[in-house]
């Protein structure tokens, strides 16, 4: 047949999908042949292991009632889609009785994947919950579909895609070259070697890698020589990943780098490649295409809606047992996407950046933690421009942030009430002035100066030029060595501003808000996001995820074995409880997400094992203050 993605761009509602994604299901299509009158499917009997796309030819579907008298015909002709309201009602088995009318080649395509894509992609599911709804309507239609009661357990696995790791897939073969490879020599190897990339290799490293869609983008639509060297339109930006590592981590490894490819490796030894879609489809799961879905999103209404439906997916992985740490992570991912598609947005529509810029965000997402009760932690830092630049520049970039917070604030993302956010005129420099914000916190280190720094100091790059960030994230390093006494002394202060909620008789501390009694988890988790931090600061640990942070103290002496898998596992037990409750919220109580927890909803195992996390918050409280002196 002709090209099954060319054919399949024209076939709503694969026709939505993007380009890559189109590429990689294309991929993973089979094409079948059936002779004229050939009885593809038996109602009630045949099982459904595919949806059919046919290419040419054609099928008649038929309902039989029980005396065997056809009822019901219904043909399906050329570029006609048989088999999806099967899969999505669940059936075993074929709804119809389906023979080929004449000769006929039909793409299948694995319902598992199929699915997939139904429960990741909203229009792609309305398009066949539509059809199935207008033939609903028909009476004789209805009858015979609810005839069969057979259904399959309809869940998605959440569970191996967390657990499984990189070694259990087959990469595809490494094929390489020099960079000085013609550019049709090297569309000969991914002829010959039928892979979609090629990887440079230089003085036995591999420097770069040119795809099928890099040579279409970067070589000829713009008309370069099929003897120009591979390496001029190469991507140098290898993304790499240990055959050690979990599906979910090689995915997050992929999505803020924008790359298609992901190199396997044995320590120092390539073992081959993977693209994003063979991870995804793998092992199919919502939340991981999901965030691929949100790239094709280009409205405010549309990113709005893909935020809207994160609260399930967080309960789905939370009911499955899936790691806080890990939901978490998909949580920021999530927003770092729709962060992107904000920003991108935005500058479509405004006159080109006077300047080279970089957004960065802050707090819970800068530390990749972020919940479902969510705010605004942003900055920006620009360049340095002349004089007589400076306020057009800076008047440039209030706008733009200003628009980016607007949107952001109607997809669900709030307005930081604290004003951490890019909007506010304190939080928009050049890169100069925001080094000479991290001097004078350092010079006069008063508490409100060291929370600054400390907020700061819990940022993350996701937008624009990276370099600008980088040099600040150094200078910022660069002033701990400079720091007075009287900071650290802030610092240690702050980290036990909050008070563990025991009570004297080493109860659960709670207060009444809204008629109930409840009290704060996050202020609870602050204890330990504190001390994190706290200590990364005092010894330069430069990661900026709570969980690293601790992994890294420990390694480095600071915590013992015990403290280091105490802290660990109380704070990741709390965000478990903090997402679980604030899913709740939205999807049953049909409220805000909050920080406060209802005493009453968690069972007395959970009560318990929170009494006792808070005790042993509480004495390392002591701990710190005996270590740093703090009461001197």
């Amino acid at each position: 047949m002709k090209d099954k993605k060319e054919f399949l761009q024209h076939i709503s509602p694969f026709n939505i999908l993007s380009d890559s994604i189109l590429s990689d299901v294309s991929e993973m299509m089979s094409v079948k042949s059936f002779k004229k009158n050939e009885t593809i499917y038996v109602q009630d009997k045949s099982p459904i292991k595919t949806v059919d796309i046919i290419v040419q030819g054609a099928y008649k579907a038929n309902f039989y009632d029980s005396n065997h008298v056809l009822r019901l015909e219904e043909l399906y002709n050329s570029e006609d889609i048989y088999g999806g309201s099967s899969v999505l009602l669940n059936k075993q088995y074929s709804i119809r009785t389906v023979i080929a009318l004449e000769d006929t080649e039909v793409l299948t395509l694995d319902k598992e994947e199929f699915k997939a894509l139904c429960r990741s992609y909203h229009e792609f599911f309305d398009f066949f919950s539509d059809q199935f709804g207008n033939k609903m309507l028909n009476d004789a239609y209805a009858h015979f579909v609810k005839q069969n009661t057979m259904f399959e357990e309809n869940f998605i696995d959440a569970d191996l895609i967390f657990t499984r790791k990189i070694d259990t897939i087959a990469p595809r073969l490494l094929v390489t070259c020099s960079p000085e490879t013609p550019l049709h020599k090297v569309a000969a190897l991914m002829r010959d070697n039928v892979v979609n990339c090629v990887y440079i290799e230089q003085d036995e490293e591999l420097i770069a890698y040119v795809s099928k869609d890099t040579l279409i983008k970067n070589a000829l639509a713009n008309e370069v020589s099929t003897n120009a060297e591979v390496i001029s339109v190469a991507e140098t930006d290898v993304v790499t990943i240990s055959k050690d590592a979990l599906v979910y981590e090689a995915l997050l490894a992929l999505y803020p780098s924008q790359k298609e490819y992901l190199l396997v490796k044995d320590g120092d030894k390539n073992l081959g490649y993977l693209s994003r879609y063979r991870l995804l489809t793998e092992h199919a799961q919502s939340p991981m295409v999901f965030i691929q879905s949100v790239k094709l999103s280009n409205t405010t209404f549309e990113l709005k809606e893909k935020w809207a439906k994160v609260p399930e997916f967080i309960e789905s992985m939370l009911g499955r047992g899936v790691n806080a740490e890990i939901v978490n992570r998909i949580i920021s991912t999530i927003a770092d996407e729709i962060l992107s598609r904000v920003i991108n947005g935005v500058i479509n529509e405004m006159p080109p950046a006077p300047a080279q810029f970089c957004f960065m965000v802050l707090g819970s997402e800068g530390r990749n933690e972020q919940t479902l009760a969510t705010d605004q932690d942003n900055a920006i830092i620009y360049e340095d421009k002349a004089n007589l630049q400076r306020e057009t520049v800076r008047a440039y970039f209030l706008e733009f942030a200003d628009r980016i917070s607007s949107r952001l604030d109607d997809i669900g993302f709030k307005f930081c009430t604290g004003g951490f956010m890019a909007k506010n005129p304190k939080w928009c420099h050049s890169l100069s002035h925001w080094k000479r914000n991290y001097d004078s916190w350092i010079a006069e280190p008063a508490p409100d100066q060291v929370v600054k720094f400390s907020t700061f100091f819990d940022c993350r790059f996701v937008y624009g030029d990276e370099s600008l960030f980088d040099e600040l994230h150094q200078h910022m390093l660069d002033c701990i060595d400079k720091a007075p006494p009287k900071f650290s002394y802030n610092l240690v202060s702050n980290t036990l501003q909050y008070e563990v909620p025991l009570t004297v008789f080493k109860g659960i501390k709670t207060f009444v808000k809204n008629d109930k009694k409840v009290f704060n988890i996050k202020h609870a988790m602050s204890t330990i996001v504190d001390m994190a931090r706290m200590y990364a600061l005092r010894y330069k640990i430069q990661d900026n995820n709570t969980g690293v942070r601790l992994k890294k103290l420990y390694q480095a002496g600071h915590f013992d074995e015990s403290q280091y898998k105490e802290l660990l596992n109380a704070y990741y037990y709390l965000m478990g409880l903090r997402l679980k409750n604030q899913s709740t919220q939205i999807l049953r109580d049909f409220t805000e997400a909050t920080n406060f927890l209802e005493l009453k909803r968690l069972t007395a195992v959970e009560q318990a094992t929170l009494r006792e996390i808070f005790k042993f918050l509480k004495n390392m409280q002591w701990v710190i203050k005996a270590r740093f002196n703090i009461n001197r």
